[in-house]
């Protein structure tokens, strides 16, 4: 079973006790994945489908409980499709009337709402009523990444009013959801992996909200691991380009000039870093006599590479001027 499903199998499981949050979970469920049907007598039936059965078995609970009303579900599968879909359908003229006016996608003068978007925000008055909409409302076409490989939350509406409705009620628990067009569908989502815990939070799903943040935390201490060792990696190839170059430049200074004529200090560095090619600073400053911080190591090892350097210098001068002489002398 997926997260996403998880999720789900949770929130199914999620009954609101208060009549009024059972009403908006229901007005988001008609809202987002519900179809009204008028017939030529003005006789209403209301549609709702899925293709989880957990849901479906929410939808029918919510419409026992909340209206007392007896809806009738039917499985559908066709020969092409390998998903079975679950229909639950109000057939009585007056229990679908009982159901658009409560949740308010039907107006008291007998208008239904633009996309069946609500027409008041009655029903999502109390901050309880609004998570139970968002809860409904994921039911009904949402879904939730593998947070394993990444995070992202999203509801499909058919229609830009249902989004910028469905934004707004997120928006009043400080989420900042977003919308993009796919295809012909307006997609309400979330991206941020703290603000996916939120709405968790928010739809009161507790265990796949722990699941989340297990997942959250080991993925946050793998980066911060892989970051330092990143970091001490660079910080050793670092140290030993710098001990090879040094190594290079003193062994130079040896085989040009030797070391009997350098300074003291910079004689004994010298053979000490040939002695130790592996030792870092603090490890060679700690081997002289008498003992010298980091900062006196490197002082030194500078200078032996500006030496190097210079003699290197001198070399291709007195080569240049060998060929320079060579060449004048074949021209004679």
């Amino acid at each position: 079973m997926s997260f996403s499903s998880r999720v789900k199998e949770e929130l199914s499981r999620q009954l609101s006790s208060a009549r009024h949050c059972k009403i908006a979970e229901i007005a988001a469920i008609i809202s987002l994945c519900g179809k009204i049907m008028i017939s030529e007598h003005d006789h209403f039936c209301i549609k709702i489908q899925t293709e989880n059965v957990a849901v479906a078995r929410k939808y029918f609970t919510l419409l026992k409980k909340t209206f007392n009303i007896s809806t009738d579900v039917s499985i559908r599968r066709t020969s092409y499709q390998k998903n079975i879909t679950y229909v639950i359908v109000i057939k009585k003229h007056e229990d679908a009337i009982r159901v658009l006016q409560a949740t308010r996608i039907l107006d008291v003068h007998g208008e239904i709402g633009e996309n069946l978007s609500l027409v008041g925000n009655l029903v999502i008055q109390q901050s309880c009523c609004r998570r139970a909409f968002i809860r409904g409302a994921f039911l009904a076409s949402g879904s939730i990444s593998d947070p394993e490989k990444f995070y992202h939350f999203e509801i499909v509406c058919a229609a830009r009013p249902k989004a910028e409705q469905l934004k707004n009620i997120i928006a009043t628990f400080g989420l900042d959801a977003k919308i993009v067009v796919r295809k012909k569908y307006y997609v309400v989502y979330i991206k941020e992996g703290s603000q996916i815990v939120d709405i968790l939070n928010v739809m009161e799903a507790p265990v796949s909200l722990m699941e989340l943040e297990n997942i959250r935390i080991l993925k946050e201490m793998r980066n911060s691991v892989n970051r330092q060792v990143n970091c001490e990696t660079a910080n050793i190839n670092k140290t030993v380009s710098a001990a090879v170059k040094q190594i290079e430049d003193i062994t130079y200074i040896k085989d040009t000039i030797g070391f009997e004529g350098l300074p003291e200090n910079l004689e004994q560095m010298a053979r000490l870093r040939l002695l130790r090619p592996d030792a870092t600073l603090k490890e060679l400053g700690e081997a002289l006599e008498p003992p010298v911080g980091k900062s006196g190591v490197n002082h030194r090892l500078r200078k032996l590479s500006t030496l190097a350097e210079e003699l290197r210098e001198k070399s291709m001068g007195r080569e240049h001027e060998e060929d320079n002489y060579g060449q004048k002398n074949n021209n004679n």
